[in-house]
């Protein structure tokens, strides 16, 4: 069986949480963000409330703790999906956490699919392309 690591921005995780579903009602095991696993628990998707090192500095170790938990989520999966919905007009976006998930996978051999197609204009449009991943413009039946 597959396992699969979805990736995404913080606001798309009640999106991700949908998509875990579908890809699980097709057999494979998928690997979500924590914090995505704490939302669907409470209902509550709202993401701020999550970023309290906004607020309080001393709370990034929080922030460190996510990325390095995702870190090893990306690792444990055999291929990563990238939910990249619209995002402050920004349609495909991809933002800079996803971008560091990607190129850990990348390092790592593993497919890196992309649910939609890639940001317009993005400064690191390059390296996004470089990655060479499966752009699935919508359809989770391209993923193998």
């Amino acid at each position: 069986m597959k396992t699969i690591t979805i990736c995404s921005s913080a606001l798309f995780y009640k999106h991700v949480m949908e998509i875990k579903e579908q890809l699980e009602a097709r057999g494979f095991v998928v690997l979500v963000p924590k914090t995505a696993l704490s939302m669907a628990k409470t209902g509550d998707f709202e993401v701020l409330q999550y970023k309290t090192w906004f607020g309080d500095a001393n709370d990034y170790h929080k922030k460190a703790d996510y990325m390095l938990s995702h870190f090893d989520e990306v690792t444990k999966g055999d291929a990563v999906l990238v939910v990249n919905d619209t995002k402050h007009g920004v349609a495909g976006y991809i933002g800079p956490n996803v971008l560091m998930e990607m190129a850990l996978a990348f390092y790592q051999r593993k497919p890196i699919y992309i649910l939609n197609g890639l940001p317009d204009d993005s400064p690191f449009e390059e390296e996004l392309k470089g990655m060479m991943p499966v752009i699935l413009k919508g359809d989770l039946a391209q993923i193998l």
